[in-house]
């Protein structure tokens, strides 16, 4: 293998590793390898449900593409000397410490006590994975699209789960933080 090869094979082998073990840890820490209703859909679109976030993807993914639309925009601004696909992994580095943080027993507890995800008991680790595949997407797709196509999809994709689902990665993030009594009436008369 030549030198250049390697030199660009190299954080796309690190990026599958940081999947490959977040999988692992998230196992090791006894979260479930797929959903506990015994199968996996590529689809789940009942948000209150014990098999939200348990399946493939579901009303949250698009949560998890605007991180790949934001990390693309930050690591664009302080390190946009770095290649595409080391700037890819520094992104997943972050989605995966993100999704090891959210499936922490004190921030499962938290989205339970705070937010609308009373039967939340964590991701499945599938989920996880996949989770981080729609980020790995938004990375990408911000990569192509010009600026006002990646924003436009970022207002299309919060205005439109806070339409269906009434959450999203905006309300998600405020209610975790600094959780709000009328978001949360709002948000259970679904």
């Amino acid at each position: 293998m030549t030198p250049s090869a390697q030199n660009r094979l190299t954080p796309i082998l690190i990026t599958l590793g940081i999947i490959l073990l977040t999988a692992a840890y998230l196992l090791w820490i006894g979260r479930e390898p797929i959903c506990k209703c015994g199968y996996v859909s590529l689809w789940h679109g009942q948000v209150v449900s014990a098999e939200n976030s348990q399946h493939l993807s579901d009303w949250y993914t698009p949560s998890h593409i605007i991180h790949g639309f934001l990390f693309y925009g930050a690591l664009w601004l302080v390190a946009r000397r770095l290649s595409f696909s080391w700037r890819l992994s520094i992104a997943t580095l972050v989605e995966c410490a993100w999704e090891i943080v959210e499936n922490s027993d004190a921030v499962i507890e938290r989205y339970r006590t705070v937010t609308i995800s009373l039967d939340y008991y964590g991701d499945s680790v599938i989920n996880t994975v996949f989770d981080v595949f729609a980020m790995i997407l938004g990375f990408w797709l911000a990569a192509k699209l010009p600026v006002w196509a990646t924003v436009a999809l970022i207002i299309l994709f919060e205005v439109g789960t806070m339409w269906i689902i009434r959450d999203g990665l905006a309300l998600n993030v405020l209610m975790l933080l600094w959780p709000q009594d009328w978001i949360a009436t709002w948000q259970a008369g679904r």
